[in-house]
Formats: structure tokens, C-alpha cells, sequence
């Protein structure tokens, strides 16, 4: 079992209310919806984008740099 796992924190805003929470995410996972806590929206990444933290987060997901990578 590995105990060693790495996670992101970014910061996801809202794009409807602006409100802003900082969420975290397995590292190289992508997480393709997430409910807003404030207005309940629910965000879907962007038109090519893997995941809503490249749409509305404050860093990106892991993943986009491991596919520019590869």
C-alpha cells in the first residue's frame, strides 16, 4: 500500500458567484465536475481542458503537464 500519495491544492472561483474554495486533488487525477458550495453550479472543465482546476482553479491539474510532456 502506498502511503506516499501527493496532492494539489488549488483554489477553484466560481465563474456564476465568484466565491472561491480551495479544494484538493490527487496528484495526476483529474476531477471533471464539482458542484459550487455557494450558488450550486455545477462546473465542467472548458473546451480543451482535462479538468475543472485548468478551467477555474489557480493552478492546473498535474495531468496537463504530464500530457504536454508526453
Amino acid at each position: 500500500m502506498n502511503t506516499n500519495i501527493a496532492f494539489i491544492e488549488s483554489i477553484v472561483t466560481c465563474p456564476h458567484c465568484q466565491a472561491s474554495e480551495a479544494i484538493n486533488s490527487e496528484h495526476g487525477a483529474s476531477q471533471h465536475l464539482y458542484r459550487c458550495r455557494s450558488c450550486s453550479a455545477i462546473l465542467k472543465p472548458k473546451s480543451g481542458d482535462c479538468c475543472i482546476l485548468c478551467s477555474f482553479g489557480n493552478r492546473d491539474c498535474s495531468s496537463s503537464e504530464q500530457n504536454l510532456a508526453a
